[in-house]
């Protein structure tokens, strides 16, 4: 809260300092400062609310929001994509297994640290290592069923 405070009383400062001065205003660095502010806002929001975020990463992009808009109907705050970006603090990922191969080394430290729950249409041997290898806190072969994922997720946000 402290952190939400300090950045909207930047942004604030900035703003009133711009119209005094009559200097034009400094767009960027107030959008970045309201970006800030509203990330702050999500992470006291999950905390005080039990708020789960999580991130669907499939290569079928259909597919991914679909599973998305599911978790969403089940209370959960789910966003789908087709390829890795920047993890969230506490975000749970639920990876397609057949997106990894397109991930560089970086995404893939940051896959294995968010030890995301894997989904694949693949039950082999070499698959399995592969998501052990991924951290994987999760296999689901799939079809997945929605209550499934819910109950691998929860399984998730609870160790």
């Amino acid at each position: 809260m402290h952190r939400l405070r300090s950045t909207l009383a930047r942004a604030r400062a900035e703003l009133e300092l711009a119209r005094t001065d009559g200097d034009p205003l400094p767009v960027d660095k107030l959008l970045g400062d309201l970006r800030e502010a509203l990330d702050l806002l999500g992470r006291v929001e999950a905390a005080a609310f039990q708020i789960v975020a999580v991130l669907v990463l499939d290569d079928d992009e259909r597919l991914a929001e679909l599973t998305a808009r599911g978790l969403r109907r089940l209370g959960y705050e789910a966003e789908s994509a087709s390829r890795m970006r920047a993890l969230r603090p506490r975000e749970v990922v639920v990876l397609d297994l057949g997106l990894s191969a397109s991930l560089d080394a970086d995404q893939l430290v940051a896959l294995r640290a968010a030890r995301p729950i894997v989904v694949t249409g693949a039950a082999d041997p070499a698959s399995r290592a592969l998501a052990d290898d991924l951290g994987a806190s999760d296999y689901l072969v799939k079809p997945v069923e929605l209550d499934d994922l819910a109950a691998a997720i929860k399984r998730r946000t609870s160790t």
